[in-house]
């Protein structure tokens, strides 16, 4: 049995086939919403805020894709997961939904096994998510000064000591339906990883994965690992007197001469130009403290 909680909205058109899918799932355990349609289903799903959407394509008036889209550009139910059914399968609607921001497609007839499945499935990635994202909010530091004169006044002490050797921010933008494709970027981008890597970690295929991040995010896959690597290329070569060679393949790279490419493209300057002028402002930094 499935946690009785978790509410999810079915909306399709076809009575006898949205009653099934209800009740069948309604016995799992699950607390089930039905909407006739693609507009009563985004009044319901903007209403109740479901946990989970499955939703019929081809519908009269508004269809599955329309009703995604819409779901997608509100801040409140932007993030529900969102699982087309339908009884097309063609590549190019496969494609289409995927492009869309969905976030699963069976084709009918499906099974109530393969239904639970995907169910499963999206369920426990956005229960990751957001277990994630509560993490994330307790661990943001807190002050431990009850005086801000002697909060400033340690600041200041500890300032030129620490500053060269902070990390810097994470380069990834909050995007909540990218965060798994982010996440393996982060762990893995010192381990020579691609494209094909991330698209099997993620459970997608590199194609769709590609226009996905690149529509939702302005970048592609290869863009934001390239992007990673180069951001802690920087705090290497500012931080320690290791050779470039030695930080390139620390970032996975097997050829220097690729890296120091990349990294001039990305920065402007050679790799030890760039280190050797930042290095220098980094101390003149320390000397007016």
């Amino acid at each position: 049995m499935y946690e009785s909680s978790k509410k999810i909205l079915v909306i399709e058109d076809d009575s006898v086939t949205r009653n099934l899918y209800l009740k069948g799932l309604e016995a799992k355990g699950f607390d089930m919403i039905g909407a006739q349609n693609g507009r009563v289903g985004i009044q319901q799903a903007q209403k109740d805020v479901p946990d989970l959407v499955i939703c019929d394509i081809t519908m009269p008036d508004m269809d599955g894709y329309s009703v995604l889209n819409t779901l997608r550009q509100d801040p409140l139910t932007a993030i529900i997961p969102f699982i087309f059914l339908t009884g097309s399968s063609t590549k190019a609607d496969v494609r289409k939904a995927m492009e869309l921001g969905a976030d699963d497609y069976l084709t009918k007839p499906s099974t109530l096994d393969e239904l639970l499945r995907a169910i499963a499935t999206r369920l426990q990635k956005q229960a990751t998510l957001q277990y994630w994202c509560s993490m994330k909010s307790e661990k943001t530091p807190k002050s431990v000064f009850t005086d801000d004169t002697t909060a400033i006044a340690v600041g200041v002490a500890i300032a030129s000591e620490k500053e060269a050797n902070i990390r810097p921010k994470s380069i990834f933008p909050c995007i909540p339906q990218l965060k798994e494709v982010f996440d393996f970027i982060e762990a893995h981008y010192h381990q020579g990883i691609t494209l094909c890597d991330v698209a099997v970690a993620v459970g997608y295929s590199s194609a769709y994965l590609t226009n996905r991040v690149k529509e939702t995010s302005g970048e592609t896959v290869n863009c934001w690992i390239v992007k990673r690597r180069m951001a802690e290329a920087c705090f290497l070569l500012q931080n320690n007197n290791e050779t470039v060679e030695k930080i390139a393949k620390t970032l996975g790279y097997q050829d220097v001469s690729h890296f120091s490419r990349q990294f001039r493209q990305h920065h402007g300057l050679p790799p030890q130009a760039w280190r050797k002028e930042h290095q220098l402002v980094s101390q003149k930094q320390v000397r007016l403290w």
